[in-house]
């Protein structure tokens, strides 16, 4: 071509020019439609196969079905799956696996809780780790808190649950706390407050609001180790070693209870983490949210003697009637409500009593959760929800005495 000299004119002047349609086959058109219908063909196709719907009725009537197929794919609605679901399929796994070592009865709430609250920890952030969370409790009949962060949360777990860690022989997390084993730490709240000074785990926040320095990742790890020991450990025993005591510096409990007492407070403080950062959890499984009751209303007579030696139980007008132990006394009926539920004859007089029907004089009545809740000082006993009937006196020391098992 021979050039004349003169500028090309500017791409801009010529503005766009119609796409010429493609002479396609009808085939070929016909391949072309479902890529049509997601407007993923060229400028040219695409004019081909418009030009096409036009004289072909059938395949017309093929791209209008494709294009209303393509709307069902974008919904306007959130596909984001319910925040529940895993928690809810978790459960269900926790509750059907089998294990490859058998877990004592006792232990399977442990082994259930801690695992999901593992779970809820698995996809934590920076920030998450930061959360700040009220640990609440009952002290004295009075309600009482201590801000502490979702790794705070751990670390505390980490703590107490290191008594069962001592017991079975099994490495002491304190052991790596500087001065610890020095200054006699042995209680929960001791050992707690002795790993929340320790510089390697993520302290409480600091008065102005801000989480201290600390590796807030540190304390998941050894956490979650130290769980699976425990678990193993106690299965590897084949449960022969439920009767094992294990010191909580002022009482002890035998080890199959201890289990228990662990689990419910791994629940407890995996609901005060979920709120936190705002995320469900559910209560444990049925047959194990039985089993933490039950523990509580088997506490509860000596929580009870404990009470009236302390000078808590407010005098009334009837004095204990102190019974031989193993004879039947004064008794209140615990009704749970619920599929966890049950009844539980709490003697009121003397630990070493029995429970009896004959010589009930109160019956309170309750969900079991919500009885949980007061028993983890997260409901007082005059919000708690219970239906009462009898001794007023009787139900008002038991509904505190419940509240009084909740500590740090």
């Amino acid at each position: 071509m021979e050039d004349s000299g003169r500028p090309l004119p500017d791409r801009a002047d010529l503005g766009d020019p119609a796409p010429v349609p493609l002479d396609l086959s009808h085939d070929v058109l016909k391949s072309l439609l479902g890529a049509w219908a997601l407007a993923a063909c060229s400028a040219a196709e695409t004019a081909a196969v418009e030009e096409h719907l036009g004289d072909c009725g059938s395949c017309a009537d093929e791209a209008r079905r494709l294009r209303e197929a393509v709307g069902l794919l974008h919904q306007p609605e959130s596909l984001d799956l319910d925040p529940a679901l895993r928690t809810r399929v978790l459960g269900s796994c926790l509750s059907r696996r089998p294990p490859r070592i058998p877990v004592p009865d006792w232990a399977a709430p442990y082994d259930a809780e801690t695992a999901r609250l593992d779970a809820l920890l698995q996809d934590f952030g920076d920030a998450e780790w930061h959360a700040p969370v009220r640990l609440r409790w009952f002290e004295a009949d009075t309600p009482t808190s201590r801000p502490t962060t979702v790794a705070g949360v751990i670390a505390h777990l980490l703590a107490v649950d290191g008594l069962i860690a001592a017991a079975l022989g099994l490495a002491d997390p304190l052991a790596e706390v500087t001065g610890a084993a020095e200054s006699g730490v042995r209680g929960p709240a001791g050992r707690t407050e002795a790993v929340w000074r320790a510089p390697h785990f993520p302290p409480v926040p600091h008065a102005a609001g801000g989480a201290a320095p600390g590796s807030l990742h540190s304390v998941r790890g050894p956490w979650r180790e130290q769980s699976h020991s425990l678990v193993r450990t106690v299965s590897f025993t084949g449960g022969h070693a439920g009767g094992l005591g294990v010191p909580y510096g002022d009482f002890a409990l035998p080890l199959h209870d201890a289990m228990l007492d662990r689990a419910f407070e791994c629940w407890v403080h995996a609901e005060d983490i979920a709120e936190a950062v705002d995320y469900p959890y559910q209560p444990p499984a049925p047959r194990h949210l039985n089993r933490m009751i039950d523990l509580a209303a088997r506490l509860l007579p000596t929580v009870l003697a404990e009470r009236r030696r302390a000078g808590l139980s407010r005098p009334g007008d009837r004095t204990p009637h102190l019974v031989p132990a193993g004879a039947p006394g004064r008794s209140l009926r615990l009704e749970i409500e619920g599929a966890a539920g049950g009844e539980w004859l709490i003697p009121l007089d003397s630990p070493a009593a029995v429970g009896s029907a004959d010589l009930e004089v109160a019956h309170v009545a309750l969900d079991g959760v919500e009885f949980c809740k007061l028993a983890a000082g997260h409901v007082s006993p005059e919000d708690a929800a219970v239906g009462q009937d009898g001794d007023r006196q009787a139900i008002r020391e038991v509904l505190y005495a419940a509240a009084s098992m909740s500590r740090l």
